[in-house]
This record gives structure tokens, C-alpha cells and sequence, in this order.
């Protein structure tokens, strides 16, 4: 062996060691992701009124009407979490989900950024949009309908 094969191979055991843990890792992203979204969702489905009042007042869509807009936010963070969670659809899934993260940061920017604000609320979708990224990328992982799906064509 030469000397770089020797050098690499701790990388080499390395690498075979964590490759094992991808899966665990992708589903355990979806799962937290997705509950994040989720229970945001359940809580504006659960509290209509507050929910409609905060569109109305103070998140500003740019497109959609403030009635349109909470009912679009809300299906979003209720559909989509779900085919993340169960790993059906995931890549779509996990596009729909960021097209809903990237909004929520837009309508509420004027709170999101303000001083004092934007560390503790802005990285929280930071994080969340880098999930999804890495989702949408790598995939859903073993522990998925899709791999499922996959395997049997």
C-alpha cells in the first residue's frame, strides 16, 4: 500500500461506518421539519379567527388575498409535513414545504427582520429551508413509501 491509501484509510472506515446512517438521519429531518410545519398548521386550523386576524393584519402576502393566503398557508403546513412524515412524494413534497417556508419569511418580514428579532426568529427558517434543501436533494432515504415504491418497479 502507498502511503495515501494508508493515510485514507480511516476516511474509507469512516465513510462505510456513517453511510450507515443516512437513513436515520434523512428520516429523522423529515420528522422534525415536518412536525414543525405541522403543528403550525394544526394551531391556525384550530384557532381560525386568530388565524384569519393575523393574515388580515399582520402578515402581508404579496400575491394572495389575506382570506386566500390563510387558507393556502394552512393546507401547505398541514399537506405537505404529512408527505414528508411518511416519506411519500417527499421531494415534491419538500419543494411545496420550502415554496411555504420562503413565504412565511416574506409575509412576515417586517417582524422576522426587525432589530432584536431576526437572530431568534429568522434562523429557525434558515434551518427549516436547509432541511428541506437537503431533503429535496438526497432524498426521503430508506425509511420511505418512496423507497418502498422505488424497490418494487
Amino acid at each position: 500500500m502507498n502511503f495515501l491509501s494508508v493515510l485514507y484509510s480511516p476516511e474509507r472506515t469512516a465513510a462505510r461506518a456513517l453511510e450507515r446512517l443516512q437513513s436515520l438521519l434523512a428520516l429523522a429531518a423529515r420528522w422534525y421539519v415536518g412536525w414543525q410545519f405541522f403543528s403550525a398548521g394544526w394551531l391556525k386550523l384550530h384557532s381560525w379567527d386568530g388565524t384569519l386576524y393575523l393574515f388580515e393584519n399582520e402578515y402581508h402576502t404579496p400575491i394572495l388575498p389575506p382570506h386566500v393566503a390563510a387558507v393556502a398557508g394552512t393546507f401547505g403546513e398541514l399537506f405537505f409535513p404529512t408527505l414528508i412524515a411518511i416519506g411519500f412524494l417527499s421531494r415534491l413534497g419538500s419543494l411545496g414545504l420550502f415554496a411555504v417556508n420562503a413565504m412565511a419569511v416574506v409575509s412576515y418580514a417586517d417582524v422576522l427582520l426587525a432589530d432584536g428579532w431576526s437572530g431568534a426568529l429568522v434562523a429557525p427558517h434558515i434551518l427549516w429551508g436547509a432541511i428541506l434543501v437537503y431533503l429535496c436533494v438526497n432524498g426521503p432515504g430508506r425509511y420511505s413509501l418512496d423507497h418502498w415504491i422505488g424497490r418494487r418497479k
